[in-house]
């Protein structure tokens, strides 16, 4: 196993993306955010702003009624896409989302017995340039991630799967405490096995790349534990990559980024009072921290 490199500002600056001054909304990508259910549409509205404000040109939230309705309400700069409810319309309109899309976030907020689940994370892993895996498209059962995994290393560009401690056991079948205590060993067994680059949500957050490169961000926040959290980390990521970045330094540019900005909040907020919308409002501080700016160098 490769030795593990913290993240450093002096790392995380040297993987800003470009930003041209006479760059335009499609010249930043578009991020396709497919996340939220009835009774968790606040997963897609943190994913959905941390996407906005990541700098990517355009974000399009895919989802039910509901979900939208609140994102009509809470992110009027994003576009919508009602998610059909018969399965061929459903993997049709996903494929033909994909072809305007840079990056796709799928499982923020959605119920691992959601219809059509597995099949519309497989059309994503089939048909989108990038994709990002967080939540319910985690949790299947043994025989859909079977095919789930099929489709991850058959992919040219990794994933990024985005799973807590919790989430991770409960794919691999594993205890919770040999995977907290085997993270960074598990961590890079799954991402070299499965093609992906995978984000280990902890106190001690851990990004496994499948060349075998292992970065961490040792930042512990008691303020991060809370739900809603990792929605705006998976946003964050799935916006980095919509601007062309590599998997790999998308994933630790968001992560570092993300803790900064769970700092700032925590400093002004307090641990206890503050809340995964914060870590949005707190995001041009953290990008600051992380030395990255807006001019094209």
């Amino acid at each position: 196993m490769a030795e593990t490199v913290y993240l450093t500002k002096d790392l995380i600056s040297g993987f800003e993306p470009k930003r041209p001054e006479d760059g335009h909304k499609n010249t930043f990508g578009t991020a396709l955010i497919c996340a939220g259910s009835e009774y968790m549409t606040g997963a897609a509205v943190m994913a959905t702003g941390a996407a906005l404000r990541s700098g990517a040109g355009l974000v399009k939230v895919f989802s039910e009624e509901k979900t939208l309705d609140a994102i009509r309400v809470t992110e009027p700069c994003a576009l919508l896409a009602l998610r059909p409810e018969k399965t061929s319309e459903l993997l049709r309109k996903a494929k033909e989302l994909c072809a305007s899309s840079s990056a796709v976030l799928i499982g923020s907020g959605i119920p691992q017995n959601q219809k059509d689940l597995e099949a519309l994370v497989c059309r994503f892993l089939e048909n989108a340039g990038n994709v990002v895996l967080d939540a319910g498209a985690l949790m299947s059962k043994p025989d859909e991630w079977a095919r789930i995994s099929l489709c991850l290393k058959a992919r040219k560009t990794p994933a990024v799967i985005t799973p807590h401690i919790g989430e991770f056991a409960r794919l691999l079948r594993l205890p919770k405490s040999e995977v907290s205590d085997k993270a960074e060993e598990i961590a890079s067994g799954f991402a070299k096995d499965n093609n992906c680059v995978v984000v280990l949500k902890s106190a001690k957050t851990l990004v496994a790349a499948p060349d075998g490169k292992l970065y961490a961000n040792d930042a512990p926040n008691s303020g991060l534990a809370k739900g809603g959290s990792g929605d705006v980390l998976a946003g964050l990521v799935t916006g980095f990559l919509a601007q062309g970045m590599e998997p790999y330094k998308a994933a630790c540019s968001a992560v570092f980024i993300h803790s900064k900005a769970g700092k700032a909040a925590a400093d002004d907020a307090g641990a206890r009072a503050m809340l995964p919308s914060d870590l949005i409002v707190y995001l041009p501080e953290a990008y600051s921290d992380a030395g990255w700016g807006c001019e094209d160098d």
